[in-house]
């Protein structure tokens, strides 16, 4: 996770993927619900 973020393994990601979630999986899967919903 932190790792990943510091290495920029997760720029590709909207930036509101991240708030509220626990997990950088909980993000991921944001991104994608927020991507089917645009």
């Amino acid at each position: 996770g932190f790792k990943g973020l510091v290495n920029g393994d997760y720029d590709h990601l909207p930036e509101q993927a991240f708030y509220m979630v626990g997990s950088i999986e909980e993000a991921i899967e944001k991104a994608a619900k927020m991507a089917l919903e645009a």
